[in-house]
């Protein structure tokens, strides 16, 4: 992997945090060294690393290999575009979602409009709009349902 990315520069590397008896977070390490511009998301299957050792050997994130391809696809993205994905946050921290923008999600997938959303969260139809809106461009969609499947398929939701 080491490297692969020093001959290539990809932009991401994907690095799984068990390589035999290496580290991922070492080889994150020798990446960062060899390719600075090269953004390292590591992923595991049972492995755990915190976000703050895994920042500090120079990784943008931290996922499942639980996830869904589209969803590895997407948090791949993510950190190329300079964003940070930690899914030991929680799901909804790992995608950027704020924990208010999570109480919308949640509602939204019980059909409630943004009107009665408002009102549950004490807040007025403009704001669920917004927030809303925000909801959709991080988890990439256009509109509700897309909303709460890609939410369902992230585990956001039940």
């Amino acid at each position: 992997a080491v490297e692969f990315a020093a001959n290539l520069r990809p932009d991401v590397a994907l690095i799984d945090l068990m390589l035999g008896t290496d580290s991922g977070a070492e080889a994150c390490s020798e990446i960062r060294a060899v390719s600075p511009q090269t953004r390292v998301l590591l992923i595991s299957g049972a492995g755990r690393i915190s976000p703050s050792v895994a920042r500090s050997a120079g990784a943008s994130g931290f996922i499942s290999k639980d996830w869904g391809a589209a969803d590895v696809v997407k948090a791949v993205r993510m950190v190329a575009l300079g964003s940070e994905v930690f899914a030991e946050d929680g799901p909804g921290d790992a995608i950027g979602l704020s924990e208010r923008e999570q109480e919308v999600l949640g509602l939204i997938a019980t059909g409630a409009t943004n009107t009665e959303i408002a009102g549950s969260l004490y807040l007025s139809p403009h704001t669920v709009k917004e927030y809303t809106s925000s909801i959709y461009q991080k988890l990439g969609v256009r509109n509700r349902a897309e909303a709460v499947r890609n939410a369902q398929g992230l585990g956001l939701i039940g």
